[in-house]
């Protein structure tokens, strides 16, 4: 049995490539049993995502060729436009791909966690649908257990590395939980939309929206069942807040050293947390050097995910360690169960020559007593199992070796067995 992987992601092929290639959810189980029926193909499984589109199969024949056939099928378009996109792993070249990719050390972001889930779910559906066996069930089982031991022995999930994440984890530092804190967005960019949605997952449950276009604040307040608060009044609700997220277009600062310390003496010593992501600022720098309050800008945050970016990286190096070990122990693994059918093989053909001894000798000897029979039995199998071990051994020492097959192949022809592939 072979493994191929065939596909593109974010670093072969730009987004309008992968955006013709992404199968939607609707399409995929017709497209997994398309696939399983391609010529040699056993076993199959799609992922699909915004940043990959990957083609997993077990086969006993060479499919690269076959594979690209079939994304062209389902996905038509002219081959020279996508070729150059795809790569193509097979055997342990394909087990350390999706290795990594179950671990996120080949995500755009190393250390996400989305992907071992989208992996789940995709090796899911494809069990749902009776298209995938047990090779690639091995297979993406230890995946996932080698992305558990990555998470376990490693930090290379736990630091932010976008402005969003790092944006709640230094929350997270300051008020420990956020399980009930209230957020307030004044302006309403994009950028403060995705930090707001990360900081209500985390237990920020009130979240509070001003912006100069009422349109654009009722917007964004739907997002998270959120409060609108009039933009000239925001500065009397500050009180009340605990996060403030400042991405106006204002030309000149909208909270002032001045006006923080008023809104600080009416929290009585309470921390408040500020971001400042507009561009100019929205907060007067000085705020910054109030007790209790704390200001991070853009510029902030980006040296906070550039240090995490940093520290991700020398964990992925621990992370490729483990995956390098666990691709060897899972190829000896298959090996040495590709190698079962010859041993069985062998023990088959010793056993009908032993079988044919016996008969033969039975002829000369007449007839025999129960006892003296199955001591012939006894002493025959005992000889054919002396003559089975060397080989045998051999056999299953020799599976998971790169040059193994040389002895192996030695054997077969020894024994005039058949090849079982």
């Amino acid at each position: 049995m072979k493994l191929h992987v065939t596909g593109l992601n974010h670093r072969t092929a730009p987004v309008e490539i992968r955006e013709r290639f992404a199968f939607d959810a609707a399409a995929l189980p017709g497209a997994l049993h398309h696939l399983r029926n391609a010529r040699g193909v056993h076993e199959s499984l799609i992922l699909s995502t915004c940043n990959r589109v990957e083609i997993v199969v077990a086969t006993d024949e060479q499919t690269d060729a076959g594979l690209a056939n079939f994304l062209e099928h389902t996905k038509p378009g002219h081959r020279l436009d996508y070729d150059r996109h795809l790569y193509h792993f097979e055997d342990r070249d394909a087990i350390r791909h999706l290795f990594r990719v179950a671990s996120s050390l080949d995500s755009m972001i190393v250390g996400e966690p989305q992907i071992l889930g989208q992996l789940k779910e995709a090796w899911s559906l494809a069990k749902e649908q009776g298209v995938l066996g047990q090779y690639l069930d091995t297979v993406l089982t230890r995946a996932f257990n080698v992305a558990k031991r990555v998470r376990t022995e490693t930090t290379i999930g736990e630091s932010a590395v976008s402005v969003s994440f790092a944006a709640v984890e230094l929350a997270r530092e300051i008020f420990g939980s956020l399980e009930g804190c209230s957020v307030l967005l004044v302006g309403a960019g994009k950028m403060s939309e995705l930090a707001a949605r990360h900081l209500h997952r985390s237990g920020a449950d009130r979240i509070f929206v001003t912006n100069r276009t009422l349109s654009r604040a009722e917007e964004m307040a739907s997002l998270f069942d959120g409060t609108i608060i009039d933009y000239d009044k925001f500065l009397a609700a500050m009180p009340g807040i605990d996060i403030v997220i400042a991405s106006s277009g204002a030309p000149h600062y909208i909270l002032t050293e001045a006006q923080m310390r008023q809104i600080r003496a009416k929290r009585k010593g309470k921390p408040i947390f500020l971001i400042d992501i507009a561009v100019p600022r929205n907060i007067e720098p000085s705020v910054n050097t109030l007790e209790n309050v704390f200001l991070y800008d853009i510029d902030d945050l980006g040296r906070v995910v550039e240090q995490n970016r940093k520290g991700r990286e020398a964990e992925a190096a621990a992370a490729e360690q483990i995956v390098a070990e666990e691709v060897d122990k899972l190829v000896a693994r298959l090996k040495e169960r590709e190698a079962v059918p010859m041993i069985v093989a062998l023990q088959d053909q010793l056993e009908q020559v032993r079988q044919a001894e016996v008969q033969r000798l039975r002829g000369k000897l007449g007839i025999l007593t129960t006892q003296q029979e199955e001591a012939i039995d006894a002493l025959t199998k005992s000889l054919m199992a002396k003559v089975a071990h060397g080989p045998i051994t051999e056999i299953r020492r020799n599976a998971a070796r790169e040059d193994g097959w040389q002895i192996i192949e030695g054997i077969r022809r020894m024994f005039k067995l058949e090849n079982p592939e």
